[in-house]
C-alpha cells in the first residue's frame, strides 16, 4: 500500500518509495484548483494589492456589491466597508484572523482574513480572504448526493427546499401538493439518508465538499484583478 512521506508532500513533490519522480504544480494547475472551490478566494500582498482571485471571487468583485477592485486593491462598496478590510487587512499581517461580516441592501457576504506566512518567515507576507458561499443549493454537490441517494425528482426538489431553509407549509405551496405529501416525502429521504432527523439530514448536507457547477466554471472572467475594476 502506498505510504504517504514528507517527502512526498514537499515543494518538489517526490513521490514515496525512492522513484525520484517529482511532479510540480504549476501557476495554471493552481489556479484551477483555486475555481474548482466553491468559495471565493483572494490573495493579497502587503502593499494591499490582489495577487489572485479564483473565479468566484472575481465574479463577486465585478458584481460590485458588497466588495469591488480599484487600482488591483480589494475595497468595500463604500467607504465604511472599505475602511472595515482595511481594519482587517492590517490585523492580519500582524498575524491576526478576523472574520467580516458586511451587507449592502438584501446582499450579505462574509470575509475572513488568514495570514498566509508567519511574523517570524523571510516570505513576504500575505493574506488570504475567503468569502461565504451565498447558498448550500448552489453546490452542485447537494445534487450529486441526491443521486447517490437514488431520490425521485420530487424528493430531489423537496431536500433543495429543505437547503433553501423554506418550512414544510411552503414547499407544499410551492409544490402544489398537499403537507402531509411533503412529510411522507421527507420522511423517505430521512430513509434513504439514515438520518434520524431533518436536523441531521441537513448536517450530513452542509458538510458535503463544495463542488462548483461546471458552467460557472467555464464562464469567462479575467484572471487579472485589475482588468474588473470598477471607477
Amino acid at each position: 500500500m502506498w505510504q504517504a512521506t514528507d517527502t512526498a508532500w514537499s515543494g518538489g513533490t517526490e513521490l514515496a518509495g525512492g522513484a525520484g519522480v517529482h511532479a510540480g504544480l504549476g501557476q495554471q494547475h493552481l489556479m484551477r484548483v483555486f475555481d474548482e472551490i466553491d468559495y471565493g478566494m483572494l490573495i493579497i500582498d502587503a502593499q494591499g494589492r490582489i495577487l489572485h482571485a479564483n473565479h468566484l471571487a472575481r465574479h463577486e468583485l465585478a458584481a460590485g456589491r458588497v466588495i469591488m477592485s480599484y487600482g488591483n486593491s480589494l475595497l468595500g462598496s463604500n467607504a465604511e466597508h472599505t475602511s472595515r478590510i482595511q481594519q482587517a487587512m492590517e490585523s492580519s499581517f500582524r498575524g491576526q484572523r478576523k472574520l467580516l461580516m458586511m451587507s449592502a441592501g438584501d446582499k450579505e457576504l462574509a470575509l475572513a482574513f488568514t495570514p498566509l506566512s508567519h511574523p517570524l518567515e523571510a516570505d513576504a507576507p500575505s493574506v488570504l480572504v475567503l468569502l461565504s458561499r451565498q447558498n448550500t443549493c448552489d453546490n452542485l454537490a447537494v445534487r450529486m448526493f441526491a443521486r447517490a441517494l437514488n431520490l425521485s425528482p420530487s424528493e430531489e426538489s423537496v431536500l433543495m427546499g429543505l437547503c433553501r431553509g423554506l418550512a414544510i407549509a411552503e414547499i407544499a405551496e410551492q409544490h402544489g401538493v398537499a403537507e402531509s405529501t411533503v412529510r411522507s416525502q421527507i420522511k423517505t429521504l430521512r430513509e434513504k439518508a439514515g438520518a434520524p432527523s431533518i436536523r441531521s439530514l441537513l448536517h450530513r448536507v452542509n458538510s458535503l465538499p463544495p463542488v462548483v457547477p461546471a458552467l460557472r466554471i467555464i464562464t469567462p472572467m479575467p484572471h487579472n484583478a485589475t482588468e474588473f475594476s470598477h471607477p
